[in-house]
């Protein structure tokens, strides 16, 4: 379970990832704060690149961030995304890509947050963003 402060410090840095976001062709900055299980809070943004594809998004970014860093186990992500220069007018969930690579190491009751400021938010799970969802373990016993 949550706690209020730490939702407010996960919204926090995911608001504060929004700025740090290279987005000259959308414009759409998006800023993700993931919370290792140990409670260390990492952050990313959306990259973009003139060639689209090979761009990336503050999710995924988050995520390789930490893995680069050894870090598997997830407490939670919380994610802010709108016109870049502006505050969120509106929660951002994450794409489908992002939802599969959030899966790669999260459970179905991993809790995402949707956040416009620190303190609006919507709290939902990865369950409900990705229901009937493909994991590592449909991988187990494989040959």
């Amino acid at each position: 379970m949550l706690t209020k402060e730490e939702i407010k410090a996960l919204n926090k840095k995911a608001l504060e990832m929004r700025e740090k976001s290279y987005c000259p062709y959308s414009g759409f900055a998006v800023g993700a704060g993931l919370m290792t299980i140990d409670g260390e809070i990492i952050g990313g943004c959306n990259i973009e690149n003139a060639a689209y594809t090979p761009g990336n998004c503050g999710e995924r970014t988050a995520i390789f961030n930490a893995v680069s860093q050894g870090k598997t186990k997830f407490k939670a992500l919380a994610i802010a995304g709108g016109k870049k220069g502006s505050s969120p007018a509106d929660y951002c969930p994450p794409c489908g890509v992002c939802r599969q690579v959030i899966r790669e190491f999260c459970g179905q009751d991993f809790p995402i947050i949707l956040a416009k400021t620190e303190d609006d938010y919507k709290l939902l799970t990865l369950g409900q963003l990705l229901p009937e969802s493909f994991g590592p373990e449909d991988l187990e016993g494989e040959e």
